[in-house]
């Protein structure tokens, strides 16, 4: 019988991962993950850097897009300092560029993503939406993407290691539940789309810019695995080499990260070594909420000749 993982707790350490730390004048500190292995997920920096970003944004604006190219990947174990740009400041708009970086053993500091992030203050307009919520299952009837990961890596015995078991396995903040196959799920050729449900495992506090930024968070889930579809491949059979490029992520209305949200990715191409990708997240009214877009690079993975 498998122990049942502290969500509570679990959901508490991201608000705490989440949440920067002042240093200067618009400097800020963002705290490594506990237990971090390798390198750093890219939804953490992104969320940080827009947390960031939101604190230094007089109070009544909130973030309605965020633009981040991925420069290197980022340690884990090492704090990343976040300095910030006030490039404009207006009645209606503002806007901030971030630069994260993680400093060296020789003191010096490396850039691992430069972010640019809008603020807009609410004000009424014209409203359409030519984008209606795919009809998809209810998550209630969906199983835990966890547990479809868990009866994967069972099945998969003795071809994953120890360490891969360990951080396939590990307790996620952001629940999933996916309607159909992602990349990791089957080795089957399909169309480049996905539908996944997902939301923090447990309550948030009631911060609308800590919502934005979970969302921001989770949006680097998935994203990247929609353009592996076409092709069979997956990350996690080791068939794959990819990496986050760029991030893009527009926020049309207010929404809870710890209400279902329904993820509708595609991939409209992939070439050159890279793939691209959209995403939509649907609150569970079907209200079109937040718009995400991504390049990364996708390569096959070129097996060494056993000597």
């Amino acid at each position: 019988m498998r122990d049942t993982p502290d969500y509570a707790r679990i959901v508490d350490e991201l608000v705490q991962l989440l949440t920067v730390e002042r240093a200067a004048t618009d400097i800020y500190i963002g705290s490594p993950q506990k237990g971090g292995v390798g390198r750093v997920f890219g939804g953490q920096v992104i969320a940080q850097a827009l947390q960031a970003a939101q604190a230094s944004v007089t109070e009544g604006k909130s973030a309605h897009s965020l633009h981040a190219y991925f420069l290197r990947g980022g340690r884990e174990g090492t704090p990343i300092e976040y300095r910030i740009e006030r490039d404009f400041d207006g009645r209606s708009f503002s806007n901030r560029r971030v630069v994260a970086s993680q400093e060296n053993e020789d003191g010096t500091a490396t850039p691992i993503l430069n972010l640019t992030a809008s603020f807009q203050t609410p004000e009424e307009g014209l409203e359409h939406l030519d984008s209606p919520m795919p009809k998809v299952e209810d998550p209630e009837s969906l199983k835990p993407d966890m547990e479809v990961r868990r009866a994967m890596i069972d099945m998969m015995g003795d071809k994953v290691s120890d360490a891969q078991r360990a951080l396939a396995l590990r307790p996620r903040p952001i629940e999933m539940r996916t309607t159909d196959k992602l990349h990791w799920m089957n080795s089957e050729r399909k169309e480049p789309r996905a539908h996944s449900w997902f939301k923090a495992a447990s309550a948030l506090p009631d911060d609308l810019a800590l919502h934005r930024a979970v969302i921001a968070y989770a949006s680097d889930y998935t994203l990247l695995g929609t353009s592996a579809l076409p092709h069979g491949l997956s990350w996690m059979r080791g068939e794959l080499v990819g990496a986050s490029l760029d991030h893009t992520l527009w926020f049309h209305q207010d929404a809870r990260a710890d209400d279902w949200l329904l993820y509708a990715t595609d991939s409209p191409w992939s070439g050159g070594g890279r793939g691209f990708n959209r995403g939509r997240i649907f609150n569970h009214e079907g209200k079109l909420v937040a718009s995400a877009a991504q390049e990364g690079m996708v390569r096959r993975r070129i097996k060494k000749p056993a000597k």
